[in-house]
């Protein structure tokens, strides 16, 4: 596999209407125009520029799982008896509203995903009968988050 390192050079404005976007992805150009002392049209070609260069992929708006009633987290390793299923296993997770990531890793696992669940009932369902007879996968581990304790992007 051919890897580059990406890199993107960014400067210290850029870096403050990351930060201010991060904070709050809704906060008026105007506003970071100030903070930085540039125009708001600056600040928007800026912002175009990141955009443009894959740094900013888009703005996210964050539910309240638990006011959806969704109120158990858990991660779940997964274990595939072969390597070769791993596609048609990702495949079949994608049908999972719950599986909210996905991810091929080093380690134990061949996938290690994290779900949000209504209850431990919930879980329970969902792993008996879905996760545990999607073809392919050997057997599984289980982990319930008891707290998220932190939650963040990368620092920039």
């Amino acid at each position: 596999m051919d890897y580059q390192n990406k890199s993107l050079n960014i400067d210290g404005i850029d870096k403050i209407i990351l930060r201010e976007l991060i904070s709050n992805s809704r906060t008026p150009i105007n506003k970071i125009a100030l903070k930085v002392g540039i125009s708001g049209a600056a600040v928007h070609q800026r912002i175009k520029k990141l955009e443009n260069s894959g740094l900013i992929s888009g703005s996210n708006v964050v539910l309240n799982s638990d006011l959806l009633g969704y109120t158990t987290m858990a991660f779940i390793g997964i274990y595939l008896d072969k390597p070769v299923k791993n596609p048609e296993a990702v495949n079949r997770l994608k049908k999972i509203p719950e599986v909210i990531e996905c991810h091929y890793t080093t380690g134990n696992w061949s996938i290690f995903v994290k779900i949000l669940c209504k209850n431990n009932e919930h879980l329970m369902s969902l792993l008996n009968d879905h996760i545990q007879k999607i073809p392919g996968i050997s057997r599984t581990e289980t982990f319930i988050s008891l707290e998220q304790q932190i939650s963040r992007q990368i620092f920039i």
